[in-house]
């Protein structure tokens, strides 16, 4: 028999797999050494802050979020720089959002045993952040319930039924004293009001977009009634709670109780807070019914929607043959392309054409122009003499360093050409081509590196370097050379 419980446990680890990718992949951040970070911590801190943010029309901005993460980082790791945080908060809210694919969300393949014994293969399709635009064009971060399960650990329940065993579980810890086990629950009691008010923030945006998608007749009204009697229980209860909370933090005499207390009080009260909110939404549900019907039924008839070439067209023709997807590809492109208007619209203009003298065409392209290759007489900057003596002063001995100024000094004496190339190879010795030296198995290479002070020259200025010559180690004399190419020589 099918196992549904099965299939569930394996939806809810697929949604943690994107946390768990995070720290495998904290060694790849470039610049930034991600390695100390615990990024599972940062990932339930960046969901908490989006979700503690989120509203019925708006969300959490990027940038606080990225704020208010990279705090927390600065707590995880104090000795790495500001702008490390910031790096490592960025880059695990746009892993959170999964920037860089094409729809943003992440897929988890999963097995289900059929009815009948049949072992098939599925994909889950799941979501943990998306960005959410508004009318005035700025763009908020909302979680989704996938992300909302991950967070509060309760995969796969009831809301009502969750926040409901949440509020009697926080009594229960409040009345017992354990005030941290309660701050707990308090937080997944929010979560799951957030996520009561997403659902109707759902229903509601569809509603906007085309009523006909909505069961307002049976399923709405009935949600719709539920809430608010929901919503009444809850603040009854909460209520309630926040007077035993507040009781507590008054007559508590430790200051670590006390504290707990007060951050209940305020969780606690955020919760009251929420729902009122909610409460005004439910209110206003049957107006925005009623005005989006009378809108909807007014603005004429419904335009044709824009085909989707990729799911429509793309996606089943890869799967059929060849020969089967010729008919509906030529079929879509011959109804898709605009018409293309007749050359000949009129008889008198047939009529031109047809007695029009041909011009025959001459079997000749043209005259081919003929290329100056004259000699312009401009002769090479260097001459053969100039280059050999500026390769004789940087012919240096292995070992033996020397200033760029002391060489510039000697190739003076040669004229300034001479002077320019010692300047010009001094210049790529900074960076030296290891690699290329290798491979041509040169016995020595020409380095250089800064040192204290400027360049003694009137023809040009900038930092001492120190000119040196360095062996190679050649290949007869066993030269290591493995698989992530590098090489090694000698100092």
């Amino acid at each position: 028999m099918p196992d549904e419980a099965l299939v569930r446990r394996v939806k809810a680890l697929a949604c943690t797999a994107p946390l768990q990718a995070l720290e495998d992949n904290k060694a790849g951040l470039g610049r930034v050494d991600g390695r100390p970070y615990h990024m599972v911590e940062l990932a339930l801190h960046t969901i908490d802050q989006v979700a503690m943010a989120m509203d019925f029309n708006t969300g959490a901005e990027h940038a606080k979020v990225v704020e208010q993460v990279s705090h927390f980082a600065a707590v995880q790791v104090p000795a790495q720089s500001e702008q490390n945080h910031r790096a490592v908060a960025e880059w695990v809210l746009h892993k959170l959002i999964n920037i860089g694919t094409i729809d943003r969300g992440f897929t988890w393949s999963y097995g289900r045993l059929e009815t009948g014994g049949a072992y098939g293969r599925y994909d889950f399709d799941f979501k943990l952040l998306v960005e959410h635009s508004v009318a005035d064009g700025r763009v908020y971060l909302r979680v989704t319930d996938e992300a909302i399960n991950v967070l509060v650990g309760a995969l796969d329940t009831d809301v009502e039924s969750a926040q409901v065993a949440a509020e009697h579980k926080l009594d229960y810890l409040i009345n017992r004293g354990r005030l941290e086990d309660a701050k707990l629950a308090a937080e997944q009691a929010r979560y799951r009001t957030v996520q009561y008010g997403e659902y109707l923030r759902q229903y509601l945006d569809a509603t906007r977009r085309d009523v006909r998608t909505v069961d307002w007749e049976q399923q709405v009204p009935s949600l719709l009634e539920e809430a608010l009697q929901h919503i009444e229980e809850r603040y009854r209860h909460e209520s309630a709670i926040l007077a035993n909370i507040t009781e507590h933090r008054d007559s508590a005499q430790d200051a670590r109780k006390k504290q707990q207390a007060a951050a209940l009080v305020d969780i606690v009260r955020d919760c009251i807070h929420r729902h009122m909110q909610l409460q005004t939404r439910l209110q206003g549900a049957g107006a925005l019914f009623r005005k989006e019907q009378d809108r909807q039924q007014f603005s004429g008839p419904p335009q044709r929607a824009a085909a989707d070439i990729f799911n429509q067209l793309l996606v089943p023709l890869l799967g059929m043959p060849v020969g089967a997807a010729m008919a509906p590809v030529t079929e879509f492109f011959r109804s898709g392309m605009a018409p293309t208007p007749p050359t000949v619209t009129s008889m008198s203009t047939l009529v031109a054409r047809l007695l029009a003298v041909r011009v025959e065409s001459s079997p000749y392209a043209g005259i081919v122009p003929v290329p100056d290759v004259r000699d312009t007489g401009e002769g090479a900057r260097f001459s053969l003499e100039e280059q050999v003596i500026a390769a004789k002063l940087l012919d240096l001995p292995v070992g033996e360093t020397l200033t760029l100024s002391d060489l510039l000094k000697e190739a003076r004496i040669h004229g300034p050409a001479v002077e320019r190339l010692v300047l010009h190879d001094a210049a790529h010795a900074f960076s030296p081509g290891l690699d290329d030296a290798v491979a041509r198995c040169e016995p020595s290479l020409l380095i250089a590196v800064p040192t204290i002070g400027g360049i003694d020259s009137p023809l040009v200025g900038g930092d001492e370097l120190l000119v040196s010559r360095v062996r190679l180690r050649e290949p007869e004399d066993g030269w290591d050379h493995d698989d992530s190419g590098d090489e090694e020589f000698d100092e």
